[in-house]
C-alpha cells in the first residue's frame, strides 16, 4: 500500500471514530470555494467533484469560483484577505502554496496566512511527447535529450510543478532546454501540434490525449508508479533515484478560521474520498486525506524542497 492510500485508510478509520458533534450552524449560507486557476484544469476538476459532495452532505451549496492569474497568487490572496468564517475557502496546489513565495515577493505568506484543512489528492506528472518524437520510451528519451542540439519544453507557468519537473530532470541530466511557459491548456495544444518537444503534465490534464494516442507517455515524476498508468516507469527507477516532483491539492482556509470549521471540512472530505476514489484514479489523481497536521507537515517539506531548487536555477530568488 503506498503512502497516499495508507493515509486515506487511516483517515477513514479516524473519521468513523470521530465525534459527530459540530457547530450546528456551519455552514449557514453558501460556501465560496476559490480555484486560483482557469476552469477545466486539474485543480478545477478536483474542486468541483469535492464541492458537489460537500454540498450534498452539509446542506449548503459549495460554489466554485475561478480567480486565475499570477501563477495562482491572485486567487490565493483573495482567500487570505477573506473573512475567516469558513464561508470562503480555497482548493490550492503546490505552486501557490509551496513554490511561489520563493520566486517572488508576496504580500502574504501562504504558509502562515492560510490554514491547511485536508489534502485531497496527489497527482503524478507524466512526461509526454508528441507521436512524431523519436523518443519511444524513457530510455530513448534520455538519450535523445543528451544528443539533441536544441529542445523546447512547455509548462503551465513559471514555478509550476510542470515547469520544475522539467527543470529538475534537465539539471540531473546536465543538459539545457528552453522553457516555454503557457497559460492553461495552450501548453498541451502546442505539444500536440509538434511545436514543443516534451512536457511534464498532470495526468488528468492529458489522460484523454494519451488514451487517444495523440500523446506518448514515457514516465511519471513521482517516486511510485501511477495507479492510472501502472506500466509507465518512474524517473526515479529509470536511473535517477529520489526524483520526485508530483503535484498535490487540498483545502485551505484563511488564518483565524475557527477550529470547528477546519474539523468539519476535514472530516467530510475524508468521508467523501472513498466514494470518489474510483473516479479519481481513472483520471490520474490518487486520494490522500489525513489530518490538518499531516497536511501542514507535508507542505513544509514541499516548500523546503522546492525553495532549494528555485535557488539553484535563480540565485536571486527569495
Amino acid at each position: 500500500m503506498n503512502t497516499a492510500r495508507a493515509l486515506l485508510a487511516a483517515a477513514v478509520a479516524a473519521c468513523a471514530c470521530a465525534s459527530p458533534a459540530v457547530a450546528a450552524d456551519y455552514p449557514d449560507k453558501p460556501v465560496k470555494v476559490i480555484v486560483a486557476f482557469t476552469a477545466g484544469g486539474t485543480t478545477d476538476t478536483l474542486t468541483r467533484s469535492m464541492s458537489n459532495s460537500l454540498s450534498k452532505k452539509l446542506g449548503q451549496s459549495f460554489v466554485v469560483e475561478n480567480k486565475p492569474g499570477a501563477g495562482g497568487n491572485i486567487g490565493t490572496e483573495f482567500v487570505v484577505r477573506a473573512a475567516p468564517d469558513g464561508h470562503t475557502l480555497i482548493v490550492n496546489s503546490v505552486g501557490p502554496i509551496a513554490v511561489n513565495s520563493s520566486l517572488t515577493k508576496l504580500s502574504f505568506d501562504p504558509l502562515t496566512d492560510l490554514i491547511p484543512m485536508v489534502q485531497i489528492a496527489t497527482v503524478p506528472n507524466v512526461l509526454v511527447v508528441p507521436p512524431s518524437s523519436p523518443a519511444k520510451d524513457i530510455k530513448s528519451f534520455l538519450q535523445y535529450v543528451k544528443t539533441a542540439s536544441h529542445l523546447n519544453y512547455s509548462s503551465t507557468g513559471v514555478g509550476t510543478s510542470s515547469h520544475l519537473s522539467s527543470y529538475m530532470l534537465m539539471d540531473q541530466l546536465g543538459v539545457e532546454a528552453t522553457h516555454v511557459p503557457y497559460k492553461g491548456a495552450d501548453a498541451v495544444n502546442d505539444l500536440l501540434a509538434g511545436r514543443i518537444d516534451f512536457m511534464f503534465a498532470t495526468i488528468p490534464s492529458v489522460i484523454g490525449q494519451i488514451r487517444a494516442g495523440k500523446l506518448r507517455p514515457l514516465a511519471v515524476s513521482t517516486l511510485q508508479r501511477s495507479a492510472t498508468l501502472p506500466d509507465l516507469p518512474t524517473i526515479a527507477e529509470s536511473g535517477y533515484p529520489g526524483f520526485d516532483a508530483g503535484s498535490w491539492f487540498g483545502f485551505f482556509a484563511p488564518k483565524g478560521t475557527p477550529p470547528v470549521v477546519v474539523d468539519t471540512i476535514n472530516r467530510e472530505v475524508n468521508a467523501a474520498l472513498p466514494a470518489l476514489q474510483a473516479q479519481m484514479l481513472s483520471e490520474g489523481a490518487e486520494p490522500v486525506g489525513g489530518t490538518p497536521a499531516q497536511f501542514a507537515a507535508f507542505i513544509r517539506k514541499e516548500h523546503d524542497k522546492w525553495a532549494a531548487l528555485v535557488r539553484k536555477f535563480d540565485p536571486q530568488a527569495n
